[in-house]
């Protein structure tokens, strides 16, 4: 049997089992152990299993004879159509986690489902008054852009401008991160543009973590809702309010962190880079990763 064969073989065995435990589920079994170790395998240990099943003579086949192996299940390529928010992700186990994670697309473990429109949660969120930054603002900000995006944008909190026109990024700020967006190739109407607060803090200043507390709920309902492949957090504040990081924005940007099985891209916030324009180069490097992982996850 060829290295290719074998894989396929492996694939089928891996779609029935998950397979099988939704099944399970779905009966109402819990507890369900796997009997196998979880411990990570390497892909080299895989290619191992591979050569050992492989025998060491083949003897001549007769073709006409031969019956083909069933099809592997297909893979759905992490592009678009993209999931409904209400589609189902099948959870990995940590066994198929451990020995196919390199080779199954990212199913966003640890999401909670949702069948939530943004409007049902712009609706929630009001006119909102769950913290004092209501007191000073013009208009509440929403989240903006592709509701249906791979590739999310997520700052602080709304600036001047923002607030005078109720859209994200729109100011100095918003025109650089806009030419960012067109030099990895999409268009600002192609990625989903929000904050983690909605209303604009005194002066500009960061969020307290009682202000961001009073608001990240709402974005992140509506990160369960788009389901992005890649977030890209602009700045220290935004960083740390999603990810829960002590680390500074200068030890982790150009690194892909995780959030519930999404990939996330911390960097510098476009504000910061009109500031001290030598960290663009920095920045330019951080978004080619981002570019390159959505264009070679376009297929599997």
């Amino acid at each position: 049997m060829s290295s290719e064969a074998t894989r396929k073989e492996l694939l089928d065995v891996v779609t029935e089992m998950r397979e099988y435990v939704q099944y399970l589920e779905e009966l109402g079994v819990q507890n369900c152990e796997e009997p196998l170790a979880t411990k990570p395998v390497s892909r080299a240990e895989v290619n191992d299993v591979v050569a050992a099943r492989e025998p060491v003579v083949s003897a001549p086949v007769d073709k006409s004879k031969t019956v083909p192996p069933p099809p592997a299940s297909r893979i759905e390529p992490a592009q678009t159509p993209r999931p409904t928010a209400s589609s189902q992700s099948t959870p990995r186990s940590p066994l198929i986690e451990s020995l196919f994670g390199e080779i199954l697309p990212d199913q966003h473990d640890g999401l909670p489902e949702s069948d939530e429109t943004f409007e049902q949660i712009w609706n929630d969120v009001g006119n909102c008054t769950r913290c004092p930054l209501y007191q000073e603002r013009t208009n509440i900000v929403h989240t903006d852009g592709n509701k249906r995006a791979r590739l999310m944008f997520v700052g602080e909190a709304p600036g001047a401008d923002e607030d005078a026109q109720a859209r994200p990024f729109v100011g100095r700020a918003g025109q650089l991160l806009t030419k960012i967006i067109e030099a990895i190739g999409l268009n600002r109407a192609d990625v989903l543009i929000g904050n983690v607060n909605r209303c604009r803090p005194p002066g500009n200043r960061a969020p307290t973590p009682d202000e961001a507390s009073a608001c990240k709920p709402f974005l992140l309902r509506e990160i369960a809702v788009t389901r992005p492949d890649v977030i890209v957090v602009l700045g220290n504040t935004a960083m740390k309010n999603l990810l829960g990081s002590k680390e500074g924005i200068t030890r982790l940007r150009g690194q892909f962190q995780n959030y519930k099985g999404i990939k996330v891209m911390p960097t510098f916030h476009p504000a910061y880079l009109l500031r001290d324009p030598s960290k663009k180069r920095e920045t330019w490097e951080d978004l080619k990763k981002v570019r390159d992982y959505l264009d070679s996850t376009l297929s599997v």
